[in-house]
């Protein structure tokens, strides 16, 4: 069984500016609709908003992507899979191979442009699926193949 120490692997370097990217794209879109806003109503109050708005949007985007990548680790051995993920609110999740279901790759648009890819382990629990954020795409593969290969060594029936 593993200890409660954290995983050992942190996730891609390139994370990092993935998620700025992905949060400067969200913050983006607000500070156009409220600058539209301003543009069509004049009204003063507005720029106040627009201000602490891009305060805000600059504090986010300085702080959160370091955050992630110092907080999202993972690990597997030959009898778990091990992950803690989050930055405000952390979540630390311990998955017996013997219950892996599937094992999945995901990569959006935005993590194909980084060449990363999420993990996601299906296992036979309520609490839902063990995800691994910020992969390169070669450990995301690499891992895929080595769980699955794991599961199928495993005796039990994943449930």
């Amino acid at each position: 069984m593993v200890d409660l120490r954290p995983p050992a692997n942190l996730v891609s370097r390139k994370a990092v500016l993935f998620w700025a990217t992905r949060a400067a794209i969200g913050w983006g879109v607000v500070l156009a609709g409220e600058g539209v806003w301003l543009g069509l109503t004049g009204w003063s109050p507005l720029v106040v908003a627009l201000v602490v708005t891009a305060v805000v949007a600059i504090a986010h985007l300085a702080v959160m992507p370091q955050w992630r990548f110092r907080v999202h680790r993972w690990e597997t051995t030959p009898q778990v899979v091990y992950t803690q993920s989050g930055w405000i609110n952390q979540e630390r999740r311990i998955a017996p191979v013997s219950r892996i279901q599937t094992v999945d790759t995901e990569r959006g648009p935005l993590e194909r442009l980084f060449g990363l890819a999420n993990l996601t382990v299906t296992t036979a629990s309520a609490r839902g699926p063990v995800q691994i954020h910020g992969l390169d795409i070669e450990v995301a593969q690499r891992l895929t193949q080595e769980l699955a290969t794991q599961t199928q060594a495993t005796p039990g029936d994943a449930t």
